[in-house]
């Protein structure tokens, strides 16, 4: 293909799809006790939360510009005449400033790097729609924007059973406001502006899970979308929720179910539970002016 899809370990795609897609990943990097792995290659799910069980000492870290650009020089050198790199928000990492300091170095005429202002699957999804437009035949600009696109179009809603780790992480933004009380609660969060904030806080599992379904069909509307779902040490819930989701939009395209590896889990702490929203192309999204998720009881 004339045109190289890279993207970050964030992106969760299901196991296999990057390769079925010929989609580049460059692992970000999860410490334990400031022992570093790569994340999806040498650190996992469960080893994540295995550690995280046993209280021991968890970050993470992006990948260097070197190692960016060291993908990036790969794929030109394997044929391709550009490289389109599609990360999460710049606004939760300094990943994508790390993939513009690599296309700088390798060549910024060869290499677009995206901010999808998202992560997990919100991330994914564009990696997905940029390289279908890749192996389409689309040059580097038109791969770009297949990529921003479906950024655009994406909604992300995710459950977490305690804000703890987003604080300590530094990764709240406007959630903030949930700690103290909150800590008791299950807030229901959504991804907007490539940050992370509050939309509506539970009492259960139960509930949240109920309102993620709720959210997602409002998000959905009519239109024929993909849909996406999260968990960390959850695959019960996550089996159900999915179920759920096809039960209420018979008319998606299907659900894939993916465990979030180790530095998004760092985050978001066991029994995160996420939804993802890809609306198809040709569907302008609402602003949040114009239709915004309504919390339960508005």
């Amino acid at each position: 293909m004339p045109v190289a899809v890279v993207t970050d370990s964030t992106s969760h795609l299901p196991e296999g799809f990057a390769e079925r897609h010929g989609i580049r990943v460059v692992p970000l990097h999860v410490l334990i006790d400031g022992v570093s792995a790569l994340d999806d290659v040498e650190v996992g799910p469960v080893a994540l939360a295995e550690a995280l069980g046993q209280r021991r000492i968890v970050t993470t870290s992006r990948p260097t510009p070197s190692e960016f650009a060291s993908v990036f020089r790969e794929a030109l050198t394997e044929g391709a005449d550009t490289v389109v790199s599609v990360h999460l928000s710049k606004k939760l990492s300094g990943t994508w400033e790390a993939a513009v300091l690599a296309a700088q170095e390798v060549g910024p005429d060869r290499v677009r790097v995206v901010d999808s202002r998202s992560t997990a699957m919100g991330l994914g999804f564009a990696v997905l729609h940029a390289a279908t437009a890749a192996a389409n035949g689309a040059e580097g600009q038109a791969v770009e924007a297949a990529a921003m696109s479906a950024a655009n179009r994406s909604e992300t809603l995710f459950v977490v059973e305690t804000l703890e780790y987003l604080r300590r992480g530094g990764r709240i933004g406007h959630a903030a406001a949930l700690l103290g009380t909150a800590l008791a609660m299950k807030p229901v969060l959504r991804m907007q502006e490539g940050e992370i904030r509050p939309l509506e806080k539970v009492r259960t599992m139960n509930r949240a899970t109920t309102r993620l379904v709720d959210l997602a069909v409002q998000a959905a509307g009519e239109e024929t979308v993909e849909l996406a779902v999260h968990h960390l040490a959850s695959p019960e819930r996550a089996a159900e929720l999915a179920t759920r989701l096809e039960e209420r939009l018979p008319r998606s395209r299907g659900c894939v179910v993916s465990e979030l590896g180790a530095v998004v889990g760092a985050h978001t702490g066991p029994g995160v539970l996420g939804v993802v929203v890809q609306r198809p192309p040709g569907d302008v999204a609402p602003t949040d002016e114009q239709k915004p998720l309504r919390a339960a009881g508005q």
